[in-house]
């Protein structure tokens, strides 16, 4: 079994790992020419941004070619399901496959723009993350065949979220404060290239809006303007290593 992932605070990557195979980190691959992949089961994990799927998962899709018996997709989300399967269904079709499995796991929402951290950790076991991967393990072991559906009000959440975000450019705004010690860190956990540190840290134009760099500053120094909370998170399933293992495509 071979897993593609996507993760910048170790969701996704924490469900993969449960899921066990060979994981391979969507970012490390996105700038092949060829992508194709065969095993007799391919699965993909990624988190749900503005209700629909990632910038750089969405051109993961757009060039990657899957040859599986069973081939299936989870999404991580924080508050609520959207329509992400649906174009995920879609941008298989046009590469000539289909999602056998869908589902979704409900974990911490981690966009401080709109949620406290302490608020979202103290709602957890709530949630029941660890209960509902082992339902989703015991599906694939069984190659359960579904679908994750999606009422209309999501398929125009989701669409209404592709017209905002997908022609943007840059998705956040970033502040870095004098705590800043130039590690470099912010520029090892950004899937997207879009961070360079000299004297200073530096921002491009191909932000994910993922967050990682904030999250995963060791010095706390990188803040948006409106966020809800100076709690960061990092899975702790999954340490800093593992996430700029995963993202780092500087070198």
């Amino acid at each position: 079994m071979t897993i593609f992932y996507f993760t910048a605070t170790g969701n996704s990557l924490a469900v993969a790992k449960r899921i066990g195979g060979t994981l391979i980190s969507i970012p490390k691959v996105i700038d092949s020419v060829d992508i194709h992949y065969k095993d007799d089961v391919i699965g993909v994990v990624f988190p749900v941004y503005w209700w629909n799927l990632p910038k750089l998962v969405r051109r993961f899709f757009d060039k990657v070619s899957f040859e599986a018996d069973y081939v299936f997709a989870i999404s991580t989300y924080g508050s609520m399901a959207s329509g992400e399967m649906v174009s995920l269904q879609k941008q298989a079709k046009k590469n000539g496959y289909r999602f056998d499995y869908t589902n979704h796991v409900l974990m911490l929402d981690n966009y401080l723009p709109a949620f406290d951290m302490s608020s979202q950790i103290n709602k957890l076991p709530k949630k029941r993350v660890a209960e509902c991967i082992d339902e989703i393990i015991a599906d694939i072991n069984i190659r359960k065949s579904t679908n994750t559906k999606a009422n209309i009000i999501k398929r125009l959440m989701t669409a209404a979220m592709v017209r905002i975000f997908a022609p943007s450019k840059n998705a956040c705004k970033y502040i870095v404060n004098d705590r800043c010690n130039q590690c470099g860190v912010c520029a090892q956990v950004c899937p997207a290239k879009n961070i360079t540190v000299a004297d200073r840290v530096g921002f491009n134009v191909y932000c994910e809006g993922c967050l990682a760099c904030l999250h995963l500053c060791p010095q706390n120094a990188i803040h948006l303007k409106n966020e809800k909370s100076d709690m960061r998170w990092r899975n702790p399933e999954v340490s800093l290593k593992d996430i700029i293992e995963a993202n780092n495509r500087m070198n």
